[in-house]
């Protein structure tokens, strides 16, 4: 679908003045070569040097080759001696040299060898000169000569080769040295080494030939009945495949003993020079070859029927063409094996040119095909047609198995008006789409461009047109159908109309260029010299019959008067929308020379026209469609066009050249003016950026876009990827304002490889894409589609934003998350356009598996309900029982309540809907529902429709009808599993049953019920006895206490305070309850032996002495828990003296060696973590890499690790098990992770949270120590009071008390000591515990992250330095003093 578009003209003329003063007269250009290292174009001009001296004179001469053609400079020039001087005996030889052949150049071949920068120059003579480029005076110097002249010539793409006919009709190859690697005969009567066997099957004979019939199995062509074409020129051609692999040789073979007429034959070689095929015998076959590069066609042209002007011939006579309308012309191509494959007919002959022709001696058709060409791609073929009044070039694609006609090429006229001739067509090697045309005196180049022609017509008018250009214009509008190519919707043919400039391109029917209206149904058709047709296409756009387009001309003629213009582009006004009146842009350059641009606006009225010209300021710049008349420089700055001063004014720019652009405005929602909006521009280079300005700011989006299109709404662009993005322009509008900020992620759709966007037409919600195979597709993006669904929503059309929804499997959800209360509003509009209660099912049923919170689901189906009930109960009855069950969660007795008021009066309308609904809702669901109404005839329907076996329902129904009222309902909520329900219906069922009923209560743990049951009523203790008893089995012992005091069971509530050591409340029952002095003591001895075990001794110590009335034991109690003096003070108040020796001091002994052992091991713990923290910290400083961890570089290179060992590396030591490897972590336990967890930061040995683990290790230790001290403060007094032994061990203890004091001080600020900056290997960066967290959570990556931050985190600043406690344990006493 698409079509080559103009891009670039250069035009260089090189005049009498330009030549040197050594010319002739008659000089002319005859040959081209590209130098691509140097971006230059060489060219070879020849003129005769005396009239019977037989030389011609060769000038070699040199220009520029970039954007523009630069002046051209004399590199050297040399004679040489004619053809015909040098062997005039070649005259003789018919089959050489046609008659009708123009006078060929001397210089054969002019081609640049880039390995020694040279020019080499083979002329038909036989010389092959060389001319190094470097020199300051280059000079050509013959090399060699080949006896016999050279009849053609061709150098490998890779330009190591040269495959060179001589005259002698041998075939020589030779190295870039001009070494001959081999020799053999031009006319070889073998096949070659691909000759085919016959191995009995697959043979002519024996294959389907159609309507051909079994005739054709067996017909072969005669030898006689193949021959050359008249316009075989007789020349040997030679071409190269693109990989440089092989090459072919076509040339003119003479009548022979086997061969009665002069013919053309095609051979296949290798690289080497052997032979591998030669082509099957083609009548009619002229001198045209061309090999593809990319390899798969060798391309010839053939002549069919008879020769204008002869007799009639028989076949048998033969005219030596082949078989087929007089006239025909063909493109045929064969494969590397020489067969045919395939050809399409050339469009030149016509039956009203027949008669001219037979006055044509030379072309007796009137034409002749002078030569083919590829381009660098292989996807554009030239076909160089010299015609008897001009020459053109034809320039053809193809697509789905169809030859295109995209573009013609008109020689310019000569000097005094001569026919326009062409002397060489060369496509550019490496620049696919330009090609370099020659005429005698003029150097012409074009570059094209692929473009789509698309109409831009917006809603609700696109019609989605496409045009595309075969020599006519193929017409499809994507909005009525989709035709697949080469077909088409409409063939509109074009021609250039009459005018004084009609006759400048009379030969040119193919137009340069054509372009959509977007305000209008127009199509606007130019061609090269200026003369422009206006069609109204008149498209059908909705369904229907008939034609899809009715073209009819509003407007033709030319542009200007003057004809030295090359028109290119033509763009309409998307702002002049006025009925009747057309304004379109038309770019042009002038064609005789290199000069700017210049655009012409041209404005029609009915069949008056007006044309303002505006020159521009640079050359080969591209029109933007938009609304008015904007100009894009090769630069990338774009200007809007002022007819009314004739002057350009900038108004964005890219940051490169974009031959594809648009133009979109954007309402700007951030003023309060409706009308304002933002001008962006979009554009895609040919390197596939996409770029967005809106004159302020420019954003690439993407990099590697293929193509793109606008919509309303969006810009659509498909990536290399083969991804389709979607990006709203309010989105692309709001990043270019805030460009410092990340592109947001737009919605995309996968898309097959190699697609191409084709157009989109947003009123069918559809994109077109061309595959890469030339098919088309038609997809319904949902970005497109939910634009155009949520302005149907909008603007209340509710029918065609459903039916979309449908037809694309949208969300009906998108209803009511569009604007929910809009659509609630709304609710009878949608009923009233989507009256269909099917349709109504569908939205619910959608509503309720949505998304949407339940309460909105829930007030949607009661509103939708009500009204649907307002409208017709009977009619939606079905949509009203969906508008229930839908709920979340679903309302299955309102549902079977509308059954129920239908139920008398519309029997068979209720039976109906009873199967509905069980078709929505499970059957054994639904019984139970209709169970649990307690209706047993609404239960047997449900049954009866659901099938099931009335064995099984029967006899439970039954029994159900036996029962009391209340006793029924009990059973059938318990049968349901109603259990709340259940006892209420049972307390209800009398007082005969309260013990099944606690039973229930107990099997259920409805405790809470019952309570609310029976508050109240005599019962209520007995449940709360019961309540009580439960929480006493779950140890809830102090709610179980609360519980039977409030059922006056003090027992038990004096056994569940017991258990829960609530000894006041136990006490106080106790007493009340006058229990015994053996029970109470009893009693108080248990429970202080229950408080002893929990370290509550001093509570335990009162029971003693308050209920047990026992001193001895209160004090062990105390003492236990070290409460020396209040065992002092107990003894003393009950005068029980002799307990202090027995009890009081070895309970102090003890305490102090107790406090002595702890000393001892905190001691001991203090020395070797603080020895371990200075050991890592000298490590960390000498061998900062061994601290950290290296990586091992030599596992770079391993593939492939085994599970049971793994080489450490930097990571190791962070990770959890640094030697081993579990396949299994992903699965993992809770409890795993808990353990895990604890793990980590643990401190191992080797890991680096070691010191940090120490750090934290020693401040846990003052802890202990603040403690300890705490302990011995209380001891100390004491130990002073008593014995000398108890002395000498307060002063001991304080001694050591003292010294672990002054010991874990210093080591304190040792540890807590911060180096300066950078002596150490942390660089106080603060954070560990979190980055050690991190590290564990994170994963790998975040192990690596936390491993850096580590290097310069200190643990001191993660762990804070720890305070002593004060030493308050200190005493001066006199005779410590002495000690």
């Amino acid at each position: 679908m698409r079509s080559l578009t103009l891009w670039k003209v250069f035009h260089t003329s090189l005049t009498e003045a330009e030549f040197s003063s050594s010319s002739q007269p008659g000089s002319r250009i005859t040959a081209v070569a590209h130098d691509l290292d140097q971006n230059a174009l060489l060219l070879a001009t020849e003129a005769q040097s005396g009239v019977e001296d037989g030389e011609h004179t060769v000038e070699v001469w040199r220009m520029t080759n970039d954007d523009t053609l630069g002046e051209p400079s004399l590199v050297t020039s040399f004679k040489t001696p004619t053809m015909q001087a040098a062997n005039p005996w070649l005259s003789s030889g018919p089959s050489k040299v046609s008659p009708n052949a123009r006078v060929d150049p001397e210089v054969l071949s002019l081609h640049v060898l880039p390995d020694s920068h040279s020019v080499a120059a083979i002329t038909r003579k036989g010389d092959i000169g060389t001319i190094s480029l470097d020199d300051e005076q280059p000079s050509n110097e013959v090399v060699g000569s080949v006896d016999g002249g050279v009849m053609g010539a061709a150098w490998s793409p890779d330009d190591t080769l040269l495959v060179l006919v001589t005259g002698e009709d041998k075939l020589l190859l030779m190295t870039s040295t001009f070494d001959v690697l081999s020799e053999g005969p031009l006319h070889p009567a073998e096949f070659g080494e691909d000759a085919p066997i016959n191995v009995g099957w697959g043979a002519k004979h024996t294959q389907f030939h159609g309507s051909l019939g079994k005739a054709a199995a067996t017909s072969t062509t005669p030898a006689t009945a193949v021959g050359a074409s008249p316009d075989d020129d007789g020349h040997v051609r030679i071409s190269w495949r693109g990989d440089g692999t092989y090459f072919t040789v076509s040339v003119l073979e003479g009548a022979n003993e086997t061969e009665t007429r002069p013919h053309r034959k095609v051979r296949v070689y290798s690289r080497d020079g052997s032979l591998q095929s030669t082509a099957e015998p083609v009548p009619g076959l002229e001198h045209s070859l061309s090999w593809r590069p990319s390899g798969n066609l060798i391309v010839g042209t053939q002549r069919f029927g008879n020769v204008p002007g002869g007799s009639s011939q028989k076949i048998d006579g033969g005219s030596g063409l082949g078989q087929g309308r007089d006239g025909r012309h063909d493109i045929v191509f064969f494969e590397r094996n020489g067969l045919r494959h395939g050809e399409f007919t050339l469009r030149e002959w016509t039956p009203e040119n027949k008669l001219d022709a037979m006055h044509h001696e030379q072309r007796p058709w009137g034409y002749r095909v002078r030569d083919v060409g590829w381009s660098s791609d292989s996807n554009v073929l030239s076909v160089w047609i010299e015609c008897e009044d001009v020459d053109i070039v034809q320039l053809w694609t193809t697509g789905n198995y169809h030859w295109y006609l995209k573009q013609e090429i008109t020689a310019p006229k000569g000097q005094e008006n001569t026919p326009g001739r062409f002397t060489t067509v060369k496509w550019h090697p490496e620049d696919p789409l330009r090609i370099t045309l020659t005429t005698s005196s003029e150097v012409i180049q074009r570059a094209y461009a692929w473009d789509t022609l698309t109409s831009p017509s917006k809603p609700p008018m696109d019609s989605g047109s496409v045009a595309v250009v075969d020599g006519t214009l193929l017409l499809t509008p994507f909005r009525s159908q989709n035709v697949p190519p080469p077909m088409s919707s409409h063939v509109l043919p074009v021609k250039p109309p009459g005018g004084p400039l009609s006759s400048s391109l009379q030969r040119s029917f193919a137009p340069v260029h054509a372009a959509h209206a977007s305000h209008a149904d127009l199509l606007a058709i130019l061609w090269e010299s200026g003369v422009l047709e206006i069609f109204d296409l008149k498209t059908r756009l909705g369904p229907g019959r008939g034609t899809v387009a009715n073209p009819v001309s509003v407007w033709a003629g030319a542009i200007t008067e003057s004809a030295l213009k090359n028109y290119r582009q033509i763009v309409f006004d998307h702002e002049a929308n006025e009925q009747g009146r057309i304004r379109l842009a038309v770019l042009a350059s002038d064609s005789s020379q290199d000069m700017n641009d210049v655009v012409h606006v041209v404005e029609i009225v009915g069949q008056d026209k007006t044309v303002s010209e505006i020159s521009l300021p640079a050359r080969n710049g591209r029109l933007v469609a938009a609304a008015g008349s904007y100009w894009q420089a090769p630069d990338g700055r774009l200007y809007q066009v002022d007819i009314g001063v004739k002057d350009l004014t900038e108004v964005a720019h890219f940051p490169e050249f974009c031959f594809w652009t648009a133009h979109a405005a954007v309402p700007d929602n951030s003023t309060d003016v409706q009308t304002s909006s933002t001008s962006l521009f979009f554009g895609l280079s040919h390197g596939n950026k996409l770029h967005a300005t809106n004159g302020n700011a420019i954003r690439t989006l993407a990099s590697n876009t293929s193509s793109f299109t606008m919509t309303p709404g969006f810009i659509i662009y498909i990536t290399t990827a083969h991804v389709a993005h979607f990006a709203p322009l309010e989105a692309v509008a709001a990043s270019l304002k805030a460009s410092d900020t990340p592109l947001p992620e737009w919605e995309t759709r996968r898309i097959e490889r190699g697609s191409r966007i084709v157009t989109a037409v947003p009123s069918t919600m559809s994109l077109v894409l061309q595959m890469q195979r030339g098919n088309l597709e038609t997809i319904n993006p949902r970005p497109l589609v939910m634009e155009i669904v949520r302005q149907d929503i909008d603007s209340g059309n509710y029918a065609k934003a459903f039916t979309a929804c449908r037809k694309h499997r949208i969300d009906l959800n998108v209803f009511v998350e569009h604007n929910r209360d809009a659509f609630i509003k709304g609710i009878p509009s949608f009923i009233e356009q989507v009256p269909d209660v099917d349709y109504i099912n569908l939205f619910l049923t959608s509503l309720g598996q949505g998304s949407l919170p339940s309460d909105v689901v829930a007030h949607i189906c009661d509103a939708v309900r009500a009204e649907l009930e307002e409208r017709d109960l009977k009619r939606y009855v079905n949509a009203i029982l969906t508008a229930h069950v839908v709920k979340r969660p679903p309302d299955h007795e309102a549902g079977l309540a509308v059954l129920l008021r239908l139920k008398e009066s519309e029997p068979d309308l209720v039976e109906e809907a009873v199967k509905y609904i069980i078709f929505l809702v499970d059957a054994e669901k639904l019984f139970d529902t209709a169970l649990g109404m307690y209706d047993f005839s609404l239960v047997l329907m449900v049954a009866q429709h659901a099938q099931k076996d009335p064995r099984e329902y029967l006899p439970f129904l039954r029994e159900l009808r036996a029962l009391d009222h209340d006793y029924q309902r009990f059973r059938i909520d318990d049968h349901l599993k109603r259990h709340e329900k259940a006892l209420t219906n049972l307390s209800r069922a009398g007082p005969e049953r309260f013990d099944e009923a606690m039973a229930y209560v107990e099997k259920h743990r409805l405790y809470d019920h019952a309570l609310s049951l029976w508050r109240e009523t005599d019962k209520y203790e007995s449940v709360l006895s019961i309540y009580g008893d439960w929480l006493f089995e779950r140890r809830e012992f102090k709610e179980a206490a609360f519980v039977f005091r409030q059922a006056n069971k003090l027992e038990k509530a004096m056994l569940a305070h017991e258990k829960a050591l609530d000894w006041q409340e136990l006490f106080e029952l106790a007493v009340q309850q006058e229990l015994s002095e053996d029970a109470l003591k009893d009693t108080a001895y248990r429970v202080a032996e229950d408080l002893t075990s929990k370290k509550r001794t001093s509570e335990a110590a009162r029971i003693l002495l308050d209920y047990a009335k026992d001193a001895r034991e209160a004090v062990i109690a105390l003492v236990e828990g070290s409460h020396f003096s209040e065992a002092r003070r107990v003894l003393v108040l009950h005068r029980r003296p002799e307990l202090v020796e027995e009890i009081v001091h070895p309970g102090a002994l003890e305490c102090r060696y107790r406090i002595g052992e702890e000393l001892g091991e905190m001691r001991e713990q203090l020395r070797k973590q603080v020895a371990r923290v200075r050991e890592l910290r000298v490590r960390k400083i000498e061998e900062p890499d061994a601290f950290y961890g290296v990586e091992d570089t030599d596992l770079h290179n391993v593939d492939v690790m085994t599970d049971i060992s793994m080489a450490p590396t930097m990571f190791t030591r962070y990770t959890v098990a640094p030697s081993a490897v579990s396949k299994t972590s992903s699965k993992r336990s809770s409890r795993s992770k808990r353990k895990l967890e604890r793990k980590v930061g643990s401190g191992r040995k080797g890991t680096v949270d070691e010191e940090e683990y120490l750090l934290r290790s020693v401040s846990k230790l003052v802890t202990r120590f603040n403690t300890t001290q705490a302990d011995s403060a209380a001891l100390l007094p004491h130990l002073l009071q008593f014995t000398d032994e108890h002395r000498a061990g307060a002063a001991s203890l304080q001694q050591e008390l003292h010294a672990f004091a002054a010991e874990l001080g210093e080591a304190i600020e040792e540890i807590w000591h911060k180096a300066p900056e950078g002596e150490d290997g942390g660089g106080g960066g603060g954070g560990g515990s979190a980055v050690g967290e991190s590290a564990v959570s994170g994963g790998w990556a975040a192990r690596m992250e936390a491993h850096e931050r580590r290097k310069n985190t200190n643990p001191v600043d993660t762990v804070a330095k720890p305070e002593l406690g004060k030493q308050e344990w200190k005493l001066r006493l006199p005779d410590m003093n002495q000690q």
